[in-house]
């Protein structure tokens, strides 16, 4: 009885000298480093610096640096938690004027109640986290677009503040807590300065820092940081793998209340009132630095080193403006077209760096 030999399997040849398996062959280092998605951002903040210097030469002095970043934090703080959501796969349009409605509940509630100004920025910081929490069960339970819950969210929360402060101060801005128990201690941390060089440099700039430093820390080197991109990218997927899909949203909604929180704590105790109608449009201000950093709109990818460069390029061109010379009514102008091109050079980035 005869055998009949087992069919040859076709192996491919081995690589010669000098070649690499294609199967293991990596990418030039100038391909990988395009791949990063704040290499876009960062070029466009060179660019946008280099082409102030040029223009405004008041921006060379330190004073004038020192107030560039000063802008750029008061941004960039907010810009962080929402790059987060971003990366997270979701949308907070409330964020504008969730910031103002943590500023004025901690300011009416220690002013009208004559209580230590400490006790206002606790209340305020719950509410902050309450308001998080409340759009990130929204979305989780009900399915429904983010988008759409924290639009409704952005009208209850404008209609509030406006109410309930002329409800209870008879006017549109809150009374000046400046004489209030414990307000000195409370601005130490959120809105003091100190000098370096005989420039003043305040302390949001250093908070910012710290914060996109935590914030690229727990991304890149934590499991929470590893859930963040899993629900972005496919949650369905992620929950099939074991990601807690629900906490993992509805905490990044948190973080958002907790920006909002500190920010406005910031504004409180720079300027020791606010008024109850701001906030409007500083949410679009806030994605657009996010967008600029190189989150994706679909979630997923993105960093926190790509919003800090997003929001020094939105407090590059705002003070740049003041310190050219030019009417600040462009401001907006440049601001769309900063969105533009970034979104432009990510997609150009992208593509360069996935072409083979």
């Amino acid at each position: 009885m005869s055998h009949q030999a087992p069919p040859a399997v076709a192996t491919p040849p081995a690589p010669g000298p000098g070649q690499r398996d294609g199967r293991t062959a990596q990418r030039p280092l100038a391909l990988r480093v395009l791949a990063r998605p704040d290499v876009g951002v960062f070029l466009g903040a060179v660019a946008v610096y280099v082409f102030f210097l040029v223009a405004a030469p008041p921006v060379r002095e330190a004073g004038a640096m020192a107030n560039i970043l000063y802008q750029s934090s008061t941004i960039g703080i907010m810009a962080l938690p929402v790059a987060l959501l971003m990366i997270g796969g979701e949308f907070d349009l409330s964020a504008g004027v969730a910031v103002v409605s943590s500023a004025l509940t901690a300011s009416m509630l220690s002013y009208q109640l004559t209580l230590n100004v400490w006790m206002g920025v606790i209340v305020a910081l719950v509410v902050s986290l309450a308001i998080g929490a409340f759009n990130g069960l929204m979305v989780v339970k009900t399915g429904l677009p983010s988008f759409l819950v924290t639009l409704g969210t952005f009208l209850i929360l404008q209609g509030v503040n406006l109410a309930v402060t002329k409800l209870v101060t008879g006017n549109v801005a809150t009374d000046d807590i400046s004489n209030m128990d414990g307000f000195d201690q409370v601005r130490s941390v959120f809105a003091s300065s100190f000098h370096i060089g005989g420039v003043e440099v305040k302390i949001t700039i250093v908070w910012w820092l710290v914060f996109a430093a935590i914030a690229t820390w727990v991304l890149l080197r934590t499991k929470y940081g590893n859930w963040i991109f899993a629900v972005g990218g496919n949650k369905e997927s992620a929950r099939a793998v074991g990601v807690p899909v629900t906490f993992t949203k509805i905490s990044l909604f948190m973080l958002v209340g907790f920006g909002a929180w500190f920010v406005g704590m910031h504004q409180l105790f720079s300027f020791n009132t606010v008024q109850s109608g701001e906030g409007v449009g500083q949410e679009l201000i806030y994605i657009s630095a996010a967008v600029i950093g190189g989150c994706l709109l679909t979630g997923g990818a993105g960093s926190a080193i790509g919003p800090v460069f997003g929001a020094f390029m939105f407090g590059m061109v705002q003070q740049g403006i003041v310190y050219a010379g030019w009417n600040p009514d462009w401001f907006k102008a440049f601001l769309g077209v900063m969105l533009l091109g970034a979104v432009l050079i990510n997609l150009w980035v992208q593509r360069t760096a996935t072409r083979r």
